[in-house]
């Protein structure tokens, strides 16, 4: 990291470094979430959905990309092994066990809530201490709750 970038972080940059990791745990298992449901998925409004999730899943890999980015420039290394997303989790990773559109748009619901939660202890945990980062979490934050609003009209208009 640059002399004068590193001089305006006012949070512990190894901690920093491990919660980015972790989200950055959750953005490959959200990211994969979506992709497989948008395969598997079945039933009413299926196309709708399908469309929704694999417009989620992009969303998600590049927030992946973002994290990456800035655990690079905070001097980290990023997760390499696909192995560790499971221990670093906030969020985990539900298998969609039952194929029909309300039970994946359920588990993709829950999912985001958790990641609102998760990007918004970030948010208090950079902000006024590391405005790079708190950009960058402001706008994942930005997509988690738009993606929970989309997930919920979805399930509205299947009512």
């Amino acid at each position: 990291m640059g002399q004068i970038g590193s001089k305006i972080i006012k949070v512990d940059k190894d901690e920093l470094i491990k919660k980015l990791n972790k989200a950055l745990a959750d953005e490959w298992l959200a990211y994969y979430q979506y992709w497989i449901g948008a395969k598997v998925v079945t039933g009413i409004m299926r196309e709708a959905v399908v469309v929704e999730l694999i417009e989620h899943a992009t969303d998600e890999l590049r927030h992946a990309g973002m994290l990456v980015d800035r655990i690079m420039q905070l001097g980290g290394d990023p997760l390499l092994e696909p192995k560790d997303w499971y221990d670093e989790t906030n969020c985990g990773y539900e298998v969609p066990s039952d194929y029909q559109v309300k039970k994946i748009l359920e588990q993709n619901i829950e999912g985001e809530r958790c990641a609102i939660k998760v990007y918004s202890d970030l948010l208090d945990f950079v902000q006024g201490k590391d405005s790079v980062t708190e950009e960058i979490v402001r706008e994942i934050l930005h997509d988690e709750v738009e993606h929970e609003d989309d997930l919920e009209a979805l399930e509205e208009d299947m009512k």
